[in-house]
């Protein structure tokens, strides 16, 4: 939420003189980049979590082995909800090297992610 804000107030700030609208835009460079910043810690998160289902669901206890694939797919959620946010945000980013590495640090995120989901899944299935 103080992300948010940061961001809607940056946009609602004055723009009459150029002194005004080079600060306005100074603020929402600054506050995209903390945009940024707060999704793709989510979604390395939220990767962490799929990762860490694999392991639960190899050698968690067969009684609970449901709660594997439910992390799992909490995790894919939160990762592809995530990554809408950090792709949003980049997309006003004019600092380039900034926007080009934390797009390449949320594609590695996903890079793959769709087959691994998959697989852990048919993972936990077969053991129900």
């Amino acid at each position: 939420v103080d992300v948010f804000n940061r961001v809607m107030t940056a946009y609602g700030m004055a723009k009459e003189t150029d002194e005004e609208k080079h600060l306005r835009t100074e603020s929402i460079q600054a506050a995209l980049k903390e945009a940024t910043e707060v999704p793709l810690t989510c979604a390395k998160l939220c990767r962490q979590v799929i990762d860490l289902s694999e392991s639960a669901a190899k050698k968690g206890n067969t009684n609970v082995i449901s709660d594997a694939g439910v992390a799992l797919l909490a995790g894919y959620a939160g990762l592809r909800s995530a990554a809408l946010n950090v792709y949003i945000n980049i997309g006003g980013i004019k600092d380039k090297e900034f926007a080009d590495d934390r797009r390449q640090q949320l594609e590695s995120l996903l890079d793959g992610v769709e087959i691994y989901k998959e697989d852990v899944y048919q993972l936990v299935k077969s053991k129900l």
